[in-house]
Order: structure tokens, then sequence, then C-alpha cells
């Protein structure tokens, strides 16, 4: 939403409390909210003070509680409602679904200013409201809802992601040379993500900016582990896992880059970009080490493999062309071992089943 003047503003976002500063902004200020949400808080508002007018009339003296109750009601029953069956009708995008979780953030901000003009109408003291149990059930409501877009949001992300990626048809899982930089389809995804961070740091809080990335990445991480897995890998070489290595390191650097520049590294101190993609880093780590049965060491597994799912890695060494029966060999016999003892469990369970 483009406000071009301060009266705009005015009426658009300080009449609501809308506003993050106390600093006016410059003009033209492009809100990061659509026009859906002064929109809505007129249409509350209207129906706070109609409530109240009508209350005024009859016998209550104390009808702060009932405008509370129903101000609740058109909240949750409506308001919502028609948020969720938008994010849930498979009519939007990426766009629609990153504006529609700011609008819900910023209604979230709205439901406190609903009950403050609800409680000056009423005529009660605002401090009354203003106590944390004291605040509206829909602004829990609206959250949940806002969780949904952010899904949503996610879901479409990560199949424009996949589009890019497909690694089963742009990478030579078993290329002769050894490859001089990393492949073609990450420079697309790096280009696709970082279209995307720049637009959600525009309109997004940052923890919702943090949600965003993170589940991005790791499922960049997820698909990496899980096309090695895939039944379309056949094989695959140790050219093919140096590819992937350079890939990894853009995108490590790019995380960390990006990580720092939205100033989300101020905020998850603890945490990273770079550490949503732990299990693809380990994986190529693990494939690019001249001592790979080092895995099987419990104290150097949870030091340096700790992301890593035992069962998968040996899946994944089955198809490792330069070393077949060598070095990966032990993973194989374990997971045999670890077959059969399932197989045991299995027809332990049915013998239980039918005992009882």
């Amino acid at each position: 939403m483009v406000l071009k003047k301060d009266t705009d503003y005015e009426s658009n976002v300080l009449s609501f409390n809308l506003q993050t500063s106390d600093i006016i902004p410059a003009f033209p200020y492009i809100a990061p909210f659509s026009s859906a949400v002064p929109d809505t808080c007129r249409i509350v508002r209207s129906f706070i003070k109609g409530s109240v007018d009508y209350l005024s009339h009859g016998a209550h003296t104390n009808y702060y509680d009932v405008v509370r109750k129903y101000l609740d009601k058109l909240l949750i029953d409506v308001l919502n409602e028609v948020i969720l069956n938008t994010i849930q009708s498979g009519n939007i995008g990426v766009s629609q679904a990153m504006q529609i979780a700011a609008n819900i953030s910023v209604l979230e901000r709205a439901c406190d200013y609903f009950l403050r003009h609800a409680a000056q109408l009423c005529r009660i003291p605002i401090r009354s409201v203003e106590r944390p149990q004291a605040s509206l059930t829909a602004k829990v409501v609206l959250k949940t809802s806002r969780d949904e877009a952010y899904l949503a949001l996610l879901k479409f992300v990560n199949t424009k992601l996949d589009e890019f990626m497909a690694l089963t048809e742009n990478i030579d899982w078993t290329m002769e040379e050894m490859p001089q930089n990393g492949n073609e389809c990450i420079n697309e995804v790096v280009i696709y993500f970082d279209t995307l961070m720049s637009t959600a740091q525009q309109i997004l809080p940052l923890d919702a900016l943090y949600k965003v990335g993170s589940g991005a990445l790791e499922h960049i991480s997820n698909t990496i582990v899980s096309t090695f897995l895939s039944d379309s890998v056949k094989r695959f070489n140790a050219n093919a896992v140096m590819g992937i290595n350079y890939d990894l390191k853009m995108l490590e650097n790019f995380a960390d880059e990006r990580f720092h520049s939205t100033g989300l590294s101020e905020i998850y101190k603890e945490g990273s970009f770079r550490g949503c993609l732990i299990e693809a880093r380990q994986l190529i780590n693990l494939l690019s080490s001249s001592q790979p049965e080092n895995f099987m060491n419990p104290v150097i597994r949870e030091k340096n493999y700790n992301a890593l799912d035992y069962k998968k890695v040996a899946s994944i060494c089955e198809k490792f062309k330069d070393s077949a029966d060598g070095i990966f060999g032990s993973l194989s016999n374990r997971n045999t071992k670890q077959s059969a003892r399932k197989k045991s469990i299995d027809t332990l369970k049915k013998r239980l089943k039918d005992f009882n």
C-alpha cells in the first residue's frame, strides 16, 4: 500500500495505531500491509461503535464485556474464516501468501487498538484492558492463521525451488572429469532465494523472515540428501560429489551474507541460515572424506556427522561407484544386520499380537 502524503498516513496507519515507530516516514511511503488492513479496521471500528450505541440504550450498565464478546466473535468467525478460506483456496501464489502473512501480523497488533477503542466508548479505564489476560482471544487465533500462511508460503517456495534444482535431471552423477565449479541450477536457486528474501524483508517481521529463509534452506538440504537416496540415481562418483560440494559452498556463503545483512544475526545469536544446510553438508563431508570409515566411530560420528541418519548413509554408500565394495563395505554389512534385526522384531510383534 503506497501512502503519498501525511494525511494518508494519518487515516490509514496512525488512526489505528498500526505504526511500528513514532517517527513519521518520508513520502511516498510503502506500507508493509495492503489496503485490506485499514479497510478491515474501519469495518471493525464501525462495528464496535454500532454495538456500543445499541447496548447503551438497553438495561445494561456494564456492557463492555458484551461488546468484547461480540468483537471476538466477529474477528474469529468472520475475519479469520475469510483469511483461512483464502489461504486454503489454492488460488494464491508466493506473493499473495507473503502479503497475507504480513497483513495478519498487522491485524494482530490492531486487536489491541480494537480493545482500547471499545473501552473508550464504554467509558471504562483504558488500563483495565491493557493487562495480558484482558487481550482478545482473536489475537491468538489470528496468530494461528499467520502460521498457516507461513506454511502455505513455504509450500509455494519449496515447489519453486524443486523446479530450479531438479538434481536428477541437471547433474551428471557419473561425470568423468572433476568439475571446476558448481552446477548451473544452483545459480538459479541463489537468484530466486535472493529475490524471495529481498521481497520478504520489506513486508514481513523478522521472525517471519527467519522462518521463510530457514524453511527454504532446510528444504534445499533435504532435497540434496533425498536425491542421493532417490531411485533415479543408481550410481554416483566422487566427481559428482565434488560438484555438489561447490554448490553447497555457494549456498552457505550466500546464507551467511543474507543472515547478517537482514539483521537476523542480531536477534538469533545462537542460530544461522548456514546451519539449515547441516545435513547436506555433513553428507558431502563424509562422501569427500579420505577416511569415511570413521563414521563407524561413535565419538567421531557424534562430533562430525550427528545430523546424518545411519540407514540413509548406508543406502547412499551402496551407490558410490568409486567404492562399491571397499571402504563403505562395513556400512553395507551393518545395514544388513539392521534389516535382519528389524525382521525379527516384526515377527515378535506379530506373535505377541496373535497371543493376545
